[in-house]
């Protein structure tokens, strides 16, 4: 369809981008300070005008259609016209402001995040930050989070994904421990250890043994749901652990043991949804998540 040969009601455009930026009917009236219903009809009128379908429900929200997409690029072209005319006369500069929920296990809340944030803060002083602090894998579709931190790569088909990068994990306890049970020479030597257990992953498990140990549940003498509580038990000497060698770098009271064996591959994968295409406060929080992680990267990493 030639969208530049129709002629638009600015309004509806206006309720139609807001909708798209905001992400809700309910969200964008706020923004314009229109009614909700007020709004919809602006859509709806807007949709008939056109003769296509520009949002689709799902669940009890929207999700734009191709066709919504194609639209978008005008009408944002038009809405950033309109924006420069309006800063040029009240001489005001262009902020982004809003929220955006970052999902990450709470070592990556705790140990990760905080110097990225606060460059975040620097560049965009106007967004808001929630760390969805969980080991859980966020639901993106459902809105939990609008961005996720994860280790195993997503394979929602709707969902936009980047490999940042692969970190690597050791074994550490701390010097208490090891002045208590003896410096370990060997991976037998820990074969009767007491492990410190993130949850009750059956992988970690598979994992250390793939890598020359013999362990079963039963080393797991001590385990949580949380890796910062889990962390904390290893550096009062309660038990060995696994951990991220860039967190274990920073930590007072460990160290590694058995430097020799072969480190765990740990791959970093950063998603969102597809808001990313049509919200400006998202994508400028995955950039900026992209680029700290990992430097820059190309676009053609960034896969539907």
């Amino acid at each position: 369809m030639n969208w530049n040969a129709i002629s638009f009601d600015w309004n509806q455009v206006r309720a139609f981008l807001a909708t798209v930026e905001e992400g809700s009917l309910s969200a964008a009236a706020q923004a314009l300070g229109q009614s909700q219903p007020t709004l919809g009809r602006q859509i709806s009128a807007l949709e008939t005008s056109l003769g296509v379908v520009l949002f689709e429900r799902v669940g009890r929200g929207l999700e734009i259609t191709p066709s919504g997409l194609e639209l978008l690029d005008h009408v944002r072209a038009m809405g950033e016209a309109a924006g420069r005319i309006s800063l040029a006369a009240s001489g005001r500069s262009q902020v982004i402001e809003g929220q955006v929920r970052i999902s990450a296990s709470d070592v990556w809340g705790a140990h990760i995040l905080p110097p990225i944030l606060h460059q975040l803060r620097d560049t965009a002083p106007g967004i808001e930050v929630e760390v969805v602090a969980t080991s859980a894998l966020s639901d993106l579709r459902r809105r939990e989070a609008d961005i996720a931190i994860r280790h195993v790569r997503p394979t929602e088909a709707e969902l936009i994904t980047r490999h940042v990068r692969d970190s690597t994990a050791g074994i550490y306890a701390s010097p208490r421990w090891i002045a208590r049970h003896g410096r370990p020479t060997c991976a037998d030597d820990l074969n009767d250890a007491c492990f410190i257990g993130f949850g009750t992953d059956e992988r970690l498990i598979t994992g250390l043994n793939s890598i020359g140990l013999s362990l079963t549940r039963q080393n797991f003498k001590l385990i949580s749901e949380s890796g910062v509580v889990a962390w904390e038990m290893v550096r009062h000497g309660l038990g060995i652990g696994v951990m991220m060698d860039e967190v274990a770098q920073t930590t007072p009271d460990v160290e590694r043991i058995l430097p020799d064996l072969p480190p765990f591959e740990v791959p970093i994968w950063l998603t969102t949804h597809r808001e990313l295409h049509t919200s400006r406060r998202i994508r400028l929080v995955y950039d900026l998540l992209a680029s700290a992680l990992s430097g820059s990267l190309p676009a053609s990493q960034i896969s539907r």
